[in-house]
C-alpha cells in the first residue's frame, strides 16, 4: 500500500476584523473557525494582521506623524496580540471545538513591551496547541512605521499530520529566496496571507492579480496547494478611515480589495477569486498525492536544482538587543567572531588571479 496522503479540505477565510478592536476580532475569528470546522474544513487561513486590522491608515493621505495617525498607531499597538495570551487561547479553543487546523494573522507583540510589533502567522493545530509561527521578514512601505521585521528562525515549514505546511506575509510571497526555503522543505500546504487593499492607484496591478500571480507561482514551484486569504473593508472602517468620497469609492470597487483564491499544485485555481465586497469562507476539497504527482515535473527541493552551483544560507538565530554576561571577562570581543570563511570555498584549491 505504501505512503498514503490524506484528502483534507481547505478554506480560505476573506473577512474585515473589527478594526483596532482585539477581543471583537477574536469573538469574530472564533466564529469564523467553528463555522468552517462545521462546513467540513480541515485546514482554515486567515488574512494578513486580521487580529485586529491592518495598518492601512496611512494610505488614506493621513501623515505619520499627524494626530490622527499617531493615535491609530497607539490603538493598534494595544490591540496587538502577545503569544501566550487570552486572546491566544481563545482562538486555539475554537481551532480544538471545531477539530481544524488554523493559521491566524495577527499583529504580535512581545510580553512586557510598549512600542514594537510583528507581522506574524500563528500555526495552531487540531488540539488547538501552538505549532509555529511565522513572522513577515520585511515590513512593506509604510508598514515600517509600526512593524519591524521578523526573525530568520521562523522562516520554515510547520510539521503537522498533514505534513510540512508553511506561511508568508503579503509581499515576501514574491520573494524568491523565501519561496525557495520552503520548496526545499516540501511545503504542502502554504498560506499567502494578504492586506484588505494594496496602495491607492500609483499605476499597480489590482491586489486581487497580484494575488494570483504570486499563489499561482508558489503552487506551481513548491507543487504545493496555496491558500490566499485577503481581507477586506467594511463600512465601519471606510467611516474610520477615508478623508474623501474619492477613496470611499475606490475602496468599494469589488475588485480594488480582497481577491481570495485556493490554488492547486499544477497551479489552477480551484475556488475563487471572491470579490472584495464580500465576506465569506473559500473551500476546496483536495488529494495530497497531488503533491507527489506534480514533483516530477520538477522537484526544487531535489533533483531539479543544483547545490553544487548555488546553496541558500538562512540565519536561523533570534538575536537579541541586550545580552547580559556573568562578569567582564566573558564580554563579547567581535574580533574573536571575525571570520573570512567562504562556504563555497574550496580550501584545496590554488588561488587565481
Amino acid at each position: 500500500m505504501g505512503d498514503v496522503y490524506p484528502k483534507v479540505c481547505l478554506a480560505a477565510v476573506q473577512a474585515s476584523p473589527i478594526f483596532l478592536n482585539r477581543e471583537a476580532t477574536v469573538e469574530k475569528a472564533c466564529d469564523l473557525i467553528l463555522e468552517a470546522g462545521n462546513n467540513g474544513a480541515d485546514f482554515v487561513a486567515f488574512p494578513e494582521n486580521f487580529i485586529s486590522g491592518h495598518p492601512v491608515w496611512f494610505v488614506y493621505n493621513m501623515s505619520g506623524e499627524s494626530e490622527q495617525s499617531m493615535r491609530f498607531a497607539m490603538e493598534f499597538y494595544k490591540n496587538s496580540v502577545e503569544i501566550p495570551s487570552e486572546a491566544v487561547n481563545k482562538i486555539c479553543q475554537a481551532a480544538s471545538r471545531a477539530g481544524v487546523y488554523v493559521v491566524m494573522g495577527m499583529s504580535e507583540k512581545k510580553p512586557n513591551q510598549t512600542g514594537t510589533t510583528y507581522n506574524t502567522q500563528l500555526f495552531i493545530n487540531r488540539e488547538g496547541q501552538i505549532i509555529g509561527k511565522h513572522q513577515k521578514l520585511h515590513s512593506t512601505m509604510t508598514e515600517m512605521l509600526v512593524q519591524t521585521g521578523g526573525s530568520g528562525k521562523y522562516l520554515k515549514t510547520v510539521q503537522t499530520e498533514l505534513g510540512p505546511v508553511s506561511g508568508l506575509i503579503c509581499g515576501e510571497n514574491f520573494n524568491p529566496f523565501a519561496v525557495g526555503v520552503l520548496a526545499a522543505e516540501y511545503t504542502r500546504i502554504h498560506c499567502s496571507a494578504w492586506p484588505p487593499h494594496f496602495m491607492i492607484g500609483h499605476g499597480w496591478a489590482p491586489m486581487r492579480q497580484s494575488i494570483e500571480i504570486a499563489s499561482r507561482n508558489i503552487a506551481y514551484t513548491c507543487k504545493a496547494f496555496v491558500i490566499s486569504s485577503a481581507a477586506t473593508v467594511n463600512d465601519e472602517m471606510l467611516d474610520m478611515l477615508c478623508t474623501n468620497q474619492e477613496e470611499r469609492e475606490f475602496f468599494k470597487d469589488p475588485k480594488m480589495t480582497g481577491g481570495s483564491i485556493i490554488v492547486n499544485p499544477a497551479g489552477n485555481i480551484i475556488a475563487g477569486p471572491m470579490d472584495g465586497d464580500k465576506e465569506g469562507i473559500l473551500y476546496a476539497d483536495v488529494d495530497l498525492d497531488e503533491c507527489v504527482f506534480n514533483h516530477y515535473v520538477h522537484d526544487f527541493g531535489g533533483y531539479y536544482n543544483r547545490a553544487d552551483v548555488f546553496r541558500l544560507f538562512v540565519n536561523d538565530t533570534e538575536d537579541e538587543l541586550v545580552t547580559r554576561v556573568p562578569s567582564a571577562k566573558n564580554f563579547f570581543r567581535p574580533e574573536e567572531h571575525l571570520t573570512t570563511s567562504n562556504p563555497f570555498k574550496n580550501e584545496n584549491a590554488t588561488e587565481e588571479n
